[in-house]
């Protein structure tokens, strides 16, 4: 073990996958952040999509159970509270398309809970199982080095203080959507990075509420925004959190985001194409006021095309690449580079010539499933700024729209799409020939009148009353 320590910027759950993925390799790992860690699952400042619904996807979960082998991630995650939703049993679903059937199979299980929980969870699951890496409180300023090679961070002075160098063999740049990285490559003398920002406007509105009597296992239900209608796209869901509580998300793209006033929260939902998700809160307990947020753009810096990349630099998660968070899958794909580093490091060795760019194109290859998903279908909703459909997204649009017919009648179809919108096989797996003839033929069974309740779930809806 030649190299000394690594240094991560930033705490959440991309940092500290990039720390586990470096742990075996070097002698410590410090991981900074700005933000005091919390000991307990609680919502942070630099975490601005935190008050919103979150899923780890099964890609996701995978991954991450790679990277921290014996750490029982999911088994902490669970004990702690979290939700475990099959999405081809437990999910009520309206596409644009029609409702999604209900099947037997329980497959695509995904984590449901609040984004504090889900970071604790990972924190303490790489904590307790890789004792080099440290967390550290601290705001980095700048890199230190040259064009050739990166040799550490520059951290502002606390409390007015001097800025103090802090040296490092390694440095991995997980700082997430407010990365510097790019201001702090021209200091360097790496410049000309290409970037792209595609922003559909879409704002979420956010409410915690807690299940109603009577709908203890309530399952996620979701009503998807609709890309093909030339309209603004509007959506909700409930995603079932920790603590016996349903978190609400709105979301509305640029001329139809959803409102902060509560009342108007609940008419917004009872107006989507399906009154369910409104209905539903009407009737439970509100915890808290609406939370909104705007910070939702696809941006992608497209490091691995430098001219020049330093030698012991790479950035994974949010700082490469940051996605729609209406398709939930920032997380996921931030797992994804992680693992891209660790088998990187495991396969060539922290200190081989060119790895840090070996790496850093292997994140936006791993990255660029999640981005083209997120963008192709962005781009058709009016009033995007940054993009406007190709051909190719138009004819990509009309293909999709026949899988998601499909998918409503075929669980063939629909794991075609699940195997993709959770992370765990890429864009490809749309084309394979068993989904290629479902889009083709269509459904094979009639459109769902309604929602594909249980006798229960059935008996629960017609006896709700409001709230108050």
């Amino acid at each position: 073990m030649n190299a000394r320590r690594a240094v991560v910027i930033g705490g959440g759950p991309a940092g500290l996958l990039a720390a586990a993925a470096l742990a075996p390799a070097v002698a410590e790992v410090v991981v900074l952040d700005h933000d005091e860690l919390p000991e307990a699952p609680a919502h942070r400042r630099g975490v601005p999509q935190s008050r919103h619904a979150h899923l780890l996807m099964p890609g996701g979960m995978a991954v991450m159970e790679e990277l921290l082998p014996g750490a029982d991630l999911r088994g902490r995650l669970v004990a702690a509270g979290a939700r475990e939703t099959a999405l081809s049993s437990d999910l009520l679903a309206l596409a644009p398309t029609g409702w999604f059937r209900r099947w037997r199979h329980r497959t695509f299980v995904t984590m449901t809970a609040s984004r504090p929980l889900l970071e604790w969870g990972v924190r303490r699951a790489v904590l307790d199982t890789n004792p080099r890496v440290t967390v550290r409180r601290a705001r980095v300023s700048g890199l230190r080095g040259s064009a050739r090679r990166v040799t550490g961070v520059r951290l502002a002075g606390a409390d007015g203080g001097p800025p103090e160098d802090l040296d490092a063999d390694w440095v991995v740049d997980a700082s997430g959507r407010g990365t510097r990285l790019l201001p702090w490559l021209d200091v360097l003398g790496v410049h000309g990075i290409r970037e792209r920002h595609v922003d559909s406007g879409l704002a979420n509105a956010t409410r915690v509420y807690r299940v109603p009597p009577g709908a203890p296992d309530w399952p996620m239900t979701l009503v998807q925004a609709d890309p093909w209608s030339g309209r603004p796209g509007r959506s909700g869901m409930i995603v079932p959190i920790e603590d016996g509580r349903w978190m609400v998300s709105l979301g509305g793209m640029r001329g139809s985001e959803p409102p902060k006033d509560p009342d108007a929260f609940l008419a917004y939902a009872l107006n989507l194409p399906s009154p369910l998700v409104g209905r539903l809160i009407e009737a439970a307990e509100p915890l808290g006021g609406v939370h909104v947020s705007r910070s939702t753009s696809n941006s992608r810096r497209y490091l691995e095309d430098a001219r020049l990349w330093p030698e012991r630099l790479v950035a994974i998660g949010d700082a490469a690449a940051t996605f729609n968070p209406i398709y939930g899958q920032g997380m996921s794909a931030a797992a994804l580079g992680a693992r891209a580093l660790a088998q990187a490091v495991r396969q060539h060795g922290i200190e081989a010539p060119g790895l840090a760019r070996r790496v850093q194109r292997t994140v936006a290859r791993a990255a660029r499933g999640a981005w083209t998903a997120a963008v192709s279908t962005d781009v058709l909703y009016p009033g995007v700024e940054g993009g406007r459909p190709t051909l190719g997204d138009r004819l990509a649009a009309a293909y999709s729209r026949r899988l998601n017919h499909a998918a409503t009648g075929s669980y063939t179809a629909a794991c075609a799409l699940w195997d993709v919108t959770t992370l765990r096989t890429p864009p490809a797996r749309l084309f394979h020939p068993d989904a290629l003839l479902h889009a083709l033929t269509g459904s094979p069974l009639p459109a769902l009148s309604g929602p594909p309740l249980t006798a229960a779930e059935r008996d629960f809806l017609s006896g709700l009353k409001p709230w108050v």
